[in-house]
């Protein structure tokens, strides 16, 4: 038996907490700092600020809008400076070290490789350099003593015609640092059935994909994702909670996409702080995950953009601490939710769960056992 804790996690021990990923835009994660000396190096002149700390505060208060449209928008100038190798290399590495430092021990980033092209890059290049940088991330996060495995996921653009071509070389590149296949960008009038060939093709293949779907649009887009393409996963998936009733004397009533998304197990790529940005939900504490989660969906926490919503896994977990009072064993439930979810082979993420989640958990639970003892016990004068 294992024990079970009741008290809220303290700031540290959730930063220490073995914490994994799967909803986060390499693009969407630079550091500020770094866009700067990018830019001065290709020559983008079009930053709006020239301050790291300025930058950064710059592009949450533009992706803290309530428009999914418009917080898209701010991708234009990390996208800019990161068109050659060395960019993609290094922001890739950066990535990795910052999850790393930040206690994510597994983590699947994604990136659409179609947005780096513009110095003349082929897709190939743009794939390589990435997985290049996330190999050196991972050194470096060894030799800082953290450890940490990232997989890539290859991104279509839903309002672009080259889901097809990228799904290829997915599938290409999936033994080689390529876990799966995505599609992104704005949900209203860009249904993922536009790119239903992509799909069908990485079925055939025995390959893994997520959808973006239940973000910004309703439960159609998410009905599409799930029925028509056959997703794997939702990313965000939020919407589902336009399928839930909950009437005035509490009692809840599952409308039959909602039922079959909790009954099929289908993971939901949650990601709070980014929901409160695009209007997908009010605050933390009205979030439909705090629902979701006493109904026990698949759910998992991600950050889905760490610059534009100045976030981390460490922050997104306090907020949820502090929004619905969980604990260490609510955020183990959502971890190990999220390592039976990825697109590695199963072994694997059984070998993570049980020989580094787990473990991980257990030690700082044992925190609480040794903080008692040591509170109640004193010295006895002879």
């Amino acid at each position: 038996m294992t024990s079970e804790t009741t008290e809220k996690p303290t700031p540290d021990q959730i930063r220490r907490s073995p914490k994994v990923l799967l909803h986060d835009h390499l693009d969407g994660g630079l550091r500020p700092g770094t866009i700067i000396e990018l830019a001065a190096e290709v020559g983008y002149d079009k930053l709006p600020e020239a301050d790291a700390d300025k930058l950064g505060v710059w592009f949450r208060d533009a992706a803290d809008s309530g428009s999914l449209p418009r917080y898209l928008e701010t991708f234009a100038h990390t996208c800019a400076v990161m068109q050659t190798k060395a960019a993609l290399f290094r922001v890739a590495a950066e990535c990795a070290e910052d999850l790393a430092e930040d206690g994510v021990v597994y983590a699947e980033i994604r990136y659409a490789p179609e947005q780096h092209l513009e110095a003349g890059l082929s897709l190939e290049e743009v794939v390589e350099a990435v997985n290049d940088g996330f190999r050196e991330g991972e050194r470096r996060a060894r030799a800082n003593g953290h450890r940490i495995r990232v997989g890539a996921l290859l991104t279509a653009m839903r309002h672009a015609a080259r889901a097809l071509e990228i799904a290829e070389l997915a599938n290409r590149y999936r033994d080689n640092g390529v876990v799966g296949f995505d599609i992104a960008g704005a949900e209203a009038g860009f249904p993922p059935t536009r790119h239903l060939d992509a799909f069908e093709y990485l079925k055939r293949e025995n390959n893994h994909f997520t959808i973006h779907a239940g973000e910004a649009f309703g439960l159609p887009s998410i009905w599409q994702a799930l029925q028509w393409c056959g997703a794997d996963r939702l990313g965000h998936g939020v919407k589902i909670i336009d399928d839930i009733e909950v009437a005035a004397d509490g009692s809840v009533k599952l409308g039959r996409l909602a039922s079959y998304v909790r009954d099929k197990r289908i993971p939901l790529e949650m990601c709070p702080t980014s929901n409160l940005q695009t209007a997908a939900a009010a605050s933390y504490a009205e979030h439909p995950i705090g629902l979701l989660r006493k109904l026990h969906f698949r759910l998992t926490v991600n950050t889905d953009n760490r610059l534009m919503s100045g976030t981390s896994m460490s922050r997104e977990f306090e907020h949820l601490v502090d929004a619905f009072g969980y604990s260490l064993d609510d955020m183990q439930w959502f971890t190990v939710n999220a390592m039976k979810s990825a697109f590695i082979p199963f072994d694997e993420r059984l070998a993570m769960i049980n020989d580094v989640i787990k473990p991980g958990y257990a030690e700082l639970k044992s925190e609480w056992l040794f903080r008692q003892t040591a509170s109640t016990s004193g010295s006895v004068s002879a």
